[in-house]
Parts: structure tokens; C-alpha cells; sequence
């Protein structure tokens, strides 16, 4: 009887030791590899989205959902692109002499880029670059084509013009994205920019080519690419 006890207890630790062998080898059924490479799909977007830090402090999110000056005319500067072909009956293209053709080069082949003087706010820009032009307000994706534009506008007597950049999002979600769909993969911000509670669309300085965030109310000058 005791031999058979003994021989019940053996076997029970062994079977106990096997077990918890087993548990700590355990792998995801998804695979070490599948795993990380959804871990690397989340990081990346984001730092798409945020660009590594939030758009603005906490304070200033507060202060700008508590309804700033202007903030609701913004989102609808920026959203009301096809409202403004059935509201505005007597629409014109800018005239010729209120455009300039900005000067190409062998990397640029596929878009060309018109400065348009005539101001307007943020929407009715990117509204005059399509219905015009078949084209966006501009994205900017180097410094190099930064630098062209740069120098093609700073003789004007403004001292900022829209780009096609644009905060969208709300909250903590909020990131940058270009209108024309483009990845936002490069930036030239002034210093102490960007500052959401200062605007939601993105000009660039005729001074220095750095870009601001303004209000979208703002009439401008403006680029587009087409």
C-alpha cells in the first residue's frame, strides 16, 4: 500500500514539473515577428498623427474648447470648401495679372505651382486651386522645394501666405495633414510654432520661409500646386 502511494506522489510531481515547463515556453499563437510588427504599424501612425509631442499644453486645449474668438468660423473655413460653388453665384478665377508661375526645376516635373495675389481666407483658396486650376494649395514635402517657394514669394508686400497644411482632429487627436491627401513627412515651423490656439491652418513666412499656424479667416495670398 505504501509502495503505491509513493509511486502516485512521483508521478504526480513529474507531471506537475512538466506542466509548468510547458507554461513558461508558451508563444502567441500570432508569433513573436506578427506581434512587433503591429506594434511598429501603431508607433508609426502615431508619429504621424502627433510628430512626436502633442500640438499644445493641456491650459491651451482647455483654453480653445472653451470656445475662443473665431474657432467655430475656423472649421467651417476649412470644411466648407464645396459649400462655396453653390453659395457664391458670381465666382471669378483670379485674373492673370494676379498670378505668378513660379519657377520650376528637372525634380518638380510633375507639379507646377502658381502664386495667386488676389487674398483670400484659407477654404476659398483651396477652393479658387481646384475649380482654377485642377490643382491644392500646395503641400511641401523638402526643404528644397521650401526653399524655391520661399524665394518666389518674398518680394511680396505680405508677410504670410497659405500652404495647404491644416490641424484636424480634436483634443489629444489632433495632427496635421495636408489637403491634398500627401503624407506629412516635413515641416519648417518658426520658433514657438506650432501653436494651435493661434489658428488651425498653416502659412508660410515671405521672411525667412517658416511656416505659422493662423486663423483660417485670414485672407492671403496663396500657392498651388496643379
Amino acid at each position: 500500500m505504501k509502495l503505491h502511494l509513493l509511486l502516485a506522489l512521483l508521478v504526480g510531481g513529474a507531471s506537475a514539473l512538466h506542466l509548468r515547463s510547458e507554461t513558461s515556453d508558451f508563444e502567441s499563437p500570432m508569433g513573436d515577428e506578427t506581434l512587433l510588427q503591429a506594434g511598429e504599424i501603431l508607433r508609426q501612425e502615431a508619429e504621424e498623427c502627433l510628430s512626436g509631442k502633442e500640438l499644445m499644453p493641456p491650459e491651451e486645449e482647455e483654453e480653445e474648447a472653451s470656445g475662443s474668438e473665431g474657432a467655430p468660423e475656423d472649421e467651417g473655413a476649412i470644411h466648407s470648401v464645396s459649400a462655396l460653388d453653390v453659395m457664391d453665384k458670381d465666382f471669378q478665377c483670379p485674373k492673370e495679372e494676379d498670378t505668378v508661375k513660379l519657377v520650376g526645376s528637372p525634380r518638380f516635373k510633375i507639379n507646377r505651382f502658381l502664386l495667386v495675389r488676389a487674398a483670400k481666407k484659407f477654404g476659398q483658396a483651396q477652393f479658387v486651386c481646384q475649380r482654377c486650376y485642377r490643382g491644392t494649395l500646395v503641400s511641401i514635402h523638402d526643404f528644397n522645394l521650401n526653399s524655391r517657394i520661399h524665394n518666389s514669394v518674398r518680394g511680396l508686400n505680405e508677410g504670410q501666405i497659405w500652404i495647404g497644411g491644416r490641424v484636424v482632429g480634436s483634443g489629444r487627436n489632433k495632427c496635421f495633414r495636408w489637403v491634398d491627401g500627401s503624407s506629412w513627412n516635413f515641416a519648417y515651423w518658426a520658433a514657438g510654432q506650432p501653436q494651435t490656439r493661434r489658428g488651425s491652418c498653416v502659412t508660410l513666412c515671405t521672411q525667412g520661409g517658416h511656416w505659422r499656424l493662423s486663423v483660417c479667416n485670414k485672407r492671403r495670398p496663396f500657392i498651388c500646386s496643379y
